[in-house]
Parts: structure tokens; sequence; C-alpha cells
């Protein structure tokens, strides 16, 4: 099967900003099939968008021009898009070229997951890839990552759903669309290196150098967020040290995805389950960034998993 080639991406710059309160906003999500756009078009319908399931992308414009000319229809429009449709790469970029055209702001977010987790949400449903045919499944997903890659790497958002459910899913998109973007909203996440690194992480960093407090009878059932626990990791030889000196190496990378119109950044703080250290480091660094004036959430991959 042939892939249809892909014009050059509108660069973040030279798209419109998101602050024109005259033109509908539209939302593009897509992503890999059985990574949850259906769960994420749910919550955004309660939040009040217009919501729009496999919509060819040569009618998103014309769904745009409709829904801003009918006041009693919100000015939030939600598309959901995926391999279904044909030429789906083409079509979209010619969209999104219109769209800028036209000032109408747009994001993207592409919704992902590991490929033993999407094997077993197909099995489960015992639903077949829509581009598996009369190959195997993992044929049809592997053909499926090739096909958006693009995309995926072009996403304003990228959220991997691999190890949330379906109500942490409906969470994360309250919180990154339950209102306009005004300025970079930051997510800082702990994890735990043998759950696997997050794919939608725009930083990694690794925090198993610290003692690890599993080995304090008096710490192990407790976690990050409890303060002996955070006394013990934010005490120990080095942690202060880390911190100041990735808060610093952050601030450059952060400013300049401001100045680079990129809405959403993903940064991983690791340890090995996820519980202790990597939990007491993400809260801490999730509190200089707002001091620093970043619109700041924190979150716990892993936590509660062990």
């Amino acid at each position: 099967m042939s892939i249809p080639s892909q014009p050059s991406p509108q660069t973040h710059a030279e798209r419109p900003e998101y602050r024109n309160p005259q033109a509908s906003e539209v939302l593009i999500v897509t992503g890999m099939s059985g990574a949850g756009r259906a769960t994420a078009g749910r919550a955004l319908e309660d939040m009040g968008w217009y919501v729009i399931d496999n919509l060819p992308p040569e009618l998103i414009i014309t769904v745009t021009d409709y829904v801003r000319d009918d006041s009693d229809l919100s000015s939030k429009i939600a598309v959901i898009v995926d391999v279904r449709a044909k030429n789906f790469f083409h079509d979209l970029n010619r969209v999104f070229d219109q769209l800028t055209a036209a000032g109408t702001p747009y994001r993207i977010i592409f919704l992902d997951a590991t490929e033993d987790i999407l094997v077993r949400r197909f099995e489960q449903n015992r639903r077949p890839h829509p581009l598996q045919g009369d190959s195997r499944l993992t044929d049809g997903i592997s053909l499926e990552r090739i096909m958006t890659a693009t995309m995926r790497e072009k996403a304003d958002l990228l959220i991997d759903t691999s190890v949330i459910n379906v109500h942490q899913l409906a969470q994360t998109i309250r919180a990154n669309f339950s209102g306009p973007i005004t300025d970079l909203r930051v997510t800082v996440m702990s994890f735990g290196f043998k759950y696997g690194i997050p794919l939608d992480a725009d930083q990694v960093a690794d925090v198993r150098f610290l003692p690890n407090p599993y080995w304090q009878p008096e710490l192990r059932e407790l976690t990050g967020r409890d303060l002996p626990v955070s006394t013990y990791v934010l005490g120990r030889p080095g942690a202060q040290e880390f911190i100041s000196a990735y808060h610093a190496a952050l601030l450059p990378a952060l400013n300049n995805y401001v100045h680079e119109s990129k809405n959403y950044a993903t940064i991983a703080i690791g340890c090995t389950g996820g519980k202790h250290r990597s939990v007491a480091i993400t809260e801490k660094l999730g509190e200089l960034l707002r001091v620093d004036g970043f619109e700041v959430r924190t979150t716990h991959r892993d936590l509660g998993r062990e």
C-alpha cells in the first residue's frame, strides 16, 4: 500500500494566534486506532465542543463555515479524523493551509499507545484494525504508525494512553482544553522506568541517582506526596543541586516553546517505580515553574501501580 506524499507542514510561527474571538476554534483529534480518540471526543463534547467523528478532511472547512454562521452552535469545533479517510495527510495539510488563510485558529491532538497495548485493546473489542485487511493485526498497526508519523510530529499535544484508563484520559482532555490557550501549558509528570518511558514526554530526567526511600521501612508505604518522603528525597546529597540545575536548563527551552507558539510541554521525571523520588521531585519542580509564571499541572502516571 503506497503512502501519499506529504506537503511541507505549516510551522507554528505561521499559524494564527489563538486569541481571535471572531474565529471558530478547530481542534483536530487524530492518532493511532485504539488509542482513545472516541473517549477524547466524548470528553470534549461534555465540555461544550461541537464534535464530529470520522469527518473527511475536505469537509472541515465547510463545517467550520457552517458553525461560524450559526449562532446556536458552539464556536469550538473538534473533528476526529484518522486513516479511514482517503488521502489522509494530503487533504489535512491542505485544510491546515485553508484554515490559516481564513484566520481560523486550530490545534492538533495526537493520541498514541504502545503496540502491545493497542493489540490487547483490539483483541478485547474483537474488531479488526482499519488497515489490517487480510494481514495480521500488527501489520495494520505498523502501517498506521508509518502513515501517521508526520502528523504525530506536527501535533500540538501528544497523549500517551498506554497506562491510563478512560477516566484519566478524560481528565487530561479537560485539563488541557477547558479554556482558551493564552500561554504555554506545562505538565510535569512522574513515572516509573519499570513501566516504560512516557511516549508523550518532551523532556525526560532520571532521578534514580538519589537513595530510594523504599529501603527505609518507615517510608516504604508512603509516597513522594507525603512530607516525610519529600523531606527525605529533597534532603539527600545532590538533590537540590540537581533541581536547581535542571530547572535552570529547562527555562530556555520552555521560553523558546512560547516564542515558537508551542502550547504544551510535558516534562517527565522518572525513578524506579514512580512512587517516591520522581513524585517528590515532580512536585518541587512544578512549584518552581509556577513561580516562573508558567501554567503548570503535576501528575503522577504510575502512582498506585505497585
